[in-house]
């Protein structure tokens, strides 16, 4: 009998295990704290308890987040909203179901030896820029300034993803993250007091970043539609967890470095940055955030990243009913 009651409690988990759906994330970028909060909701069971089996996979620079989804590599991708729209207008039709992000961590960072004070010094410049989607936030900026990147008013270098333009003096300014890039030219040795920064968000040309975006046609079925708010809802109660718990939060991003790559030191630095942008944020998309985005990108002149708001389902309840 014992041995009946316990091949039954078996079969039950197993079946258990079985039921479990499965969910696929595409990251930006590779392993490190700006996705803490899907890391630890996967780390403390908080997927789990939703019955979900969730798949994270890294980023990288030859990685788009976009193509991914396209090619059906994944179920829900996170993204900056600037690239999600420009593809959405080209025919991708991507759908934000959750903002974990509610501030922008973007900046310029310039040696201030190159002469640059203000935005109006960027005239005759080389500014390091990232492609592949991160372009159009910078973009948007020079057409607001009035300049021109073809060469004419800056030169455009197309920036890898480390700081080298900068510490090579190829750049006058390079793109950084408040949580990353920056720091790491902080840790080459440059003093604080030796770099001019520009935030994005002080400029006024912030644009919304990591969000997590799935097809549109996908949640046309009830049970994706129902697998999303899970996700969502476990998502979030990781990031809040991780914002709580910024050194822990760091240590189980670590964990989960397949790449040995990345440092505590790094890691909790860069927690601590990204607990401010995700601060005052539960997963819903604040419409005046989401309008200011498409203004700004519908505003580059002759130019503009898209040309119209998105028409349909661009966003959609599911952050509503997670929250329920």
């Amino acid at each position: 009998m014992k041995y009946l009651m316990t091949s039954a409690a078996a079969l039950a988990f197993m079946a258990g295990a079985v039921q479990a759906e499965d969910v696929t994330l595409q990251l930006k970028w590779v392993t490190q704290a700006q996705f803490a909060g899907y890391y630890v909701a996967k780390d403390k069971g908080f997927y789990d308890e939703e019955g979900l089996n969730v798949t994270i996979l890294p980023g990288g620079p030859d990685v788009a987040p976009t193509q991914v989804i396209a090619g059906g590599g994944a179920d829900v991708v996170v993204d900056w909203m600037p690239s999600a729209l420009a593809a959405r207008e080209k025919g991708l039709p991507l759908v934000n179901i959750a903002q974990p992000f509610k501030s922008s961590g973007m900046m310029l960072t310039c040696l201030k030896e190159s002469g640059v004070a203000t935005p109006a010094d960027f005239k005759g410049k080389t500014l390091g820029v990232w492609f592949g989607g991160n372009e159009y936030p910078f973009l948007n900026w020079m057409n607001k300034l009035g300049l021109k990147t073809d060469g004419t008013d800056v030169t455009v270098l197309k920036q890898g993803f480390n700081v080298d333009p900068l510490l090579q003096k190829q750049a006058a300014c390079i793109s950084t993250m408040t949580y990353n890039e920056y720091w790491q030219v902080i840790d080459a040795g440059v003093k604080p007091e030796d770099l001019v920064t520009f935030k994005y968000e002080d400029e006024g040309v912030a644009t919304l970043e990591d969000g997590l975006y799935v097809l549109e046609d996908n949640l046309k079925d009830a049970a994706f539609d129902e697998k999303m708010v899970k996700f969502v809802r476990a998502s979030m109660k990781g990031w809040k967890y991780a914002e709580a718990n910024p050194d822990e939060a760091a240590m189980i991003v670590l964990e989960n470095d397949e790449t040995g790559a990345q440092t505590e030191s790094h890691q909790k630095r860069m927690m601590g940055e990204v607990a401010k942008l995700t601060a005052g944020s539960n997963g819903a998309l604040d419409e005046a955030d989401y309008t200011r985005t498409v203004e700004a990108l519908m505003s580059g002149g002759s130019d503009p990243v898209i040309t119209k708001a998105p028409e349909g389902a661009w966003t959609h309840q599911i952050t509503d009913k997670a929250l329920q």
